[in-house]
């Protein structure tokens, strides 16, 4: 639960924050009575199918780097500390790279990377 609510965190805010958009719209005057209902409804479902179907990509590509990570392939990840110069970091575990959880961290590096930020090259 607790991967899930780090790599979902921010869409879950955003789709509460659709859910009070639809539950303010769908109660105005002007809406058919019991459209609340409905709204809400169909939008609870597609905002859980997006938000379950991104955790199973994301796990699943967690899961292969993970894989490629321990066969000692390089693995490109997002560097958000040097924008304008490199956009990503090349991890390899032969390179003084170790992958401690989700996170891989380096003795040359201040910050770690997280995993979920990672594909295999």
């Amino acid at each position: 639960m607790q991967k899930f609510l780090i790599l979902e965190g921010g869409y879950l805010v955003i789709a509460f924050f659709i859910l009070l958009i639809t539950l303010f719209v769908s109660t105005r005057p002007f809406m058919p009575k019991g459209s609340y209902k409905k709204g809400l409804s169909i939008t609870v479902l597609v905002l859980a199918f997006f938000i379950g179907g991104h955790y199973f990509v994301t796990t699943s590509r967690m899961a292969e780097v993970r894989v490629a990570f321990e066969q000692d392939k390089q693995i490109l990840c997002e560097s958000r500390m040097m924008r304008k110069m490199a956009q990503s970091i090349t991890v390899q575990k032969s390179k003084s790279w170790l992958l401690e959880g989700d996170l891989f961290k380096s003795p040359n590096y201040s910050r770690p990377f997280h995993s979920a930020r990672c594909i295999v090259k």
